[in-house]
């Protein structure tokens, strides 16, 4: 989903405003100033925060903050993920149609895997409200960080494991390849929080039509607080299956291969191999 520009005819009467920010990978270390003094000014603070060290901190900063942890489950047992983000949206809105200031804090960057931020925005804007969405690290940037990579010198291709095993992707074996969300990998139905080995094995099957399976590859999680370090396991593709992953385990696949030069543009630009060093 999109967020639609902000329409030119708003309402007057309606002075709610919805602002999403993303507080970072890491508590309170990578939240932008920007961010962090619309938590301050807001009239009530939404949060989807990992632990409850970041749900303090946004208490220091703001004393009306309500977590929407609480709508993953109901009476006690995990529903759909979809009536949950609907109900996450229903809430956030009715807020902003009481003219408040809202703010939703968001674990990473606000608008990466989080459909509820650009549902609520398309929602307030909808109804002739003011929002929009200031962005923030994401786990995507702490990866090419902590493993060293310059993802601009080969370039990478980005899925949702799931959805990479469900359509007809192509990975270019010469580029990164990251598969998000590896924990859930051939789980669609919304409402489990793990896979089984099984599903992880026809991954690895799938991903052997392009990979030797003595391909190394990495598990990542990023570190909650400064004083963690990320988890960088490496492991080769077909011991996958056995390797413990949890709900922010991330899989990156380095390129197998080489670049390969376009020699029919080559000739078009008049650039040789010499020129490229």
């Amino acid at each position: 989903m999109q967020i639609k520009p902000l329409s030119s005819s708003l309402d007057p009467a309606k002075t709610g405003q919805l602002i999403f920010v993303g507080t970072g990978i890491q508590l309170a270390g990578q939240i932008g100033k920007l961010s962090e003094s619309y938590i301050q000014r807001a009239d009530v603070v939404f949060s989807l925060v990992p632990d409850g060290f970041a749900q303090r901190w946004l208490h220091t900063l703001n004393n009306d903050v309500r977590s929407l942890q609480p709508y993953y489950a109901q009476n006690g047992e995990t529903k759909n993920r979809r009536d949950t983000y609907q109900q996450m949206v229903d809430v956030i809105i009715t807020e902003v149609n009481a003219n408040k200031k809202v703010v939703c804090a968001l674990y990473g960057h606000p608008g990466v895997f989080s459909c509820v931020s650009h549902m609520a925005i398309e929602q307030a804007r909808l109804e002739g409200f003011t929002a929009k969405m200031l962005p923030g690290v994401s786990a995507e940037a702490c990866l090419w960080a902590d493993l060293g990579i310059d993802p601009g010198r080969c370039g990478h291709q980005s899925y949702e494991a799931t959805q990479f095993m469900l359509y007809l992707h192509q990975p270019d074996t010469s580029a990164h390849l990251v598969l998000w969300q590896i924990a859930l990998a051939g789980e669609y139905t919304l409402t489990q929080f793990g896979t089984t080995k099984a599903k992880i094995q026809l991954l690895v099957d799938h991903l052997s039509q392009w990979y030797s399976l003595e391909h190394k590859v990495a598990i990542y999680e990023a570190a909650n607080l400064a004083v963690h370090a990320p988890r960088i396991e490496w492991v080769k593709l077909a011991d996958l299956v056995h390797v413990a992953l949890t709900t922010i385990s991330t899989l990156l696949i380095p390129p197998s291969k080489a670049l390969s030069l376009n020699y029919d543009m080559l000739a078009k630009l008049a650039i040789t191999e010499t020129d490229l060093g």
